[in-house]
């Protein structure tokens, strides 16, 4: 027995956006985070010694942005996920006969 059929006649649809957008997302993830941790690097760089308030300080708002930016691009991927799954094939759906169904013949005229 099959699980999946599909609806004949049903074409599936072009690649749209989300596909798109899906294959720019490990990119955005890995180049986000090297720009992200750039002033960090700076601070450590520029810094002197007796400053270690200064890249601490730093430090704690890149970890910040890199954890937001590692949660908006989790959140964009599984929102394109979600639409790419939507717009798949259309499958039949089981037969299922109700109970409590009107016929013609029960309906007053």
């Amino acid at each position: 027995m099959n699980l999946f059929n599909r609806l004949p006649g049903f074409p599936h649809p072009p690649a749209s956006k989300e596909r798109i957008v899906l294959r720019q997302l490990p990119k955005t993830f890995l180049l986000g985070t090297l720009l992200l941790a750039v002033p960090s690097l700076l601070a450590r760089l520029t810094s002197s010694r007796e400053d270690v308030l200064a890249v601490t300080t730093t430090d704690i708002y890149v970890i910040s942005l890199i954890i937001l930016l590692w949660t908006v691009v989790f959140t964009v991927g599984i929102a394109a996920f979600i639409i790419m799954m939507m717009q798949g094939p259309a499958y039949v759906a089981d037969a299922y006969p109700l109970q409590e169904a009107e016929t013609l013949e029960a309906v007053p005229k």
